[in-house]
């Protein structure tokens, strides 16, 4: 269960038990920041949280702003700028950006609700977009924390704006958005005014399936289940009590691997793991997976045995020969110098997110360029979210 997963149970909880509460969101970054836009903070009103905006020199002052906004009712903007000189040492954040946070009550046509869209999207595994409004100048028929859900099938649901122009135009953006497959920022200027937006796009867990259910499968469905994967376990042998090993799996499946792969989700290719330790065994699953067109394939076991089974697809005709599938990737798992099952399991999971985000799973200090996208310079939206006494430099706002 990932971060998102964890506020979205802590939020049903609170609410089952009418308890008040603010959520936190980061909507927009500009610079070097720890979290990017979508980091979220549920704060109860006893002052419990779940999530984090960043790596800790934000927190405490959005406590504050959270009990500001449960007393007042009212939905908050904050930007933390720390690209000055002039830093309190108890608020200074460490990566020399700026974050802007918006703080608003956990109301049931608020927050609440995007959290539930969220929620659904992720269950059935959905694409969506979530609008925010976090900036308004100008009359323009909407308001700070008004939002706007776009779901994949078409349907949507608008709460805070009212003016039908500014909701068609935030509906373009989302749909934009639901396209491409990532989140931004929009902002949209009407006759009257503008509006800053966060729309974020909603991407439904990645589907892992593990083909082999031993002991070394076990850290791997653990570790996908603690990213927030959808894990399905396959395994043509019962084995012991492999419904128990396999808890953190969605699905155990014992079956052949077409049979099982007929019944799984395919979005975008099949990413999985081959594991079975047993080579005629991998041989029928990779001949399952190939016509399939997958997007990441792992294969346990040295150079050797994976030029072997290479070899035989291609004298079946199922692989070209002498070519390099980009797909299959064997021996798996990044260069860490794994050895146990639990980091052979942490060297596999950390490339599969390299390859599905595009990434060559390097070291860090090594990379030309950011870490992550910049982002349009926000000096504008500093004039529109909040008045200058709400814009601090690494100390809380009072």
């Amino acid at each position: 269960m990932n971060e998102m997963q964890r506020i979205i149970q802590a939020a049903a909880r609170q609410r089952g038990r009418g308890e008040m509460a603010a959520l936190a969101t980061v909507v927009a970054v500009e610079g070097s920041t720890y979290r990017r836009p979508g980091a979220r903070m549920l704060v109860s009103a006893d002052g419990e949280a779940e999530g984090a905006i960043s790596g800790g020199c934000l927190e405490r002052d959005v406590f504050r702003q959270a009990a500001r906004v449960l007393h007042h009712g009212q939905p908050a903007v904050t930007v933390y700028d720390s690209t000055g000189e002039d830093l309190d040492e108890g608020y200074a954040l460490g990566c020399n950006g700026v974050v802007v946070v918006l703080v608003e009550p956990l109301a049931p046509d608020g927050p609440a609700a995007a959290l539930d869209f969220i929620a659904e999207c992720l269950r059935h595994r959905r694409k969506g977009v979530v609008a925010t409004v976090f900036a308004v100048q100008g009359e323009v028929g909407t308001r700070i924390g008004a939002r706007l859900t776009l779901a994949d099938d078409g349907s949507t649901c608008a709460t805070g704006i009212d003016d039908d122009s500014t909701r068609d135009r935030l509906l373009a953006e989302a749909g934009k958005a639901l396209r491409a497959g990532r989140s931004g920022r929009a902002r949209i200027r009407m006759p009257a005014g503008e509006i800053d937006a966060f729309v974020e796009f909603v991407a439904p867990p990645l589907a892992l399936t593990i083909f082999g259910a031993g002991h070394d499968a076990v850290p791997l469905a653990q570790f996908a289940q603690a990213l927030g994967w959808h894990v399905s376990v396959v395994s043509r042998t019962a084995g012991h009590r492999i419904h128990a090993r396999f808890a953190a799996a969605e699905r155990v499946l014992v079956a052949d691997a077409g049979d099982a792969l007929d019944g799984l989700a395919d979005e975008g290719g099949a990413i999985a793991v081959v594991m079975t330790h047993n080579f005629f065994e991998d041989l029928r699953v990779l001949r399952a997976l190939i016509p399939r067109r997958p997007r990441y394939v792992a294969l346990l076991g040295p150079k050797r045995r994976t030029a072997r089974l290479l070899a035989a697809l291609e004298a079946e005709g199922l692989m070209p020969r002498g070519e390099a599938a980009s797909w299959l990737h064997g021996p798996a798992g990044l260069d860490i110098g794994a050895d146990t099952p639990e980091e052979i399991a942490l060297a596999i999971v950390a490339e599969i997110r390299a390859a599905v985000t595009g990434r060559s799973g390097g070291l860090a200090r090594e990379r030309r360029g950011p870490l992550h996208p910049r982002n349009e310079a926000l000096e504008t939206t500093l004039a529109l979210c909040v008045p200058r006494s709400e814009v601090v430099c690494g100390v809380g706002v009072d």
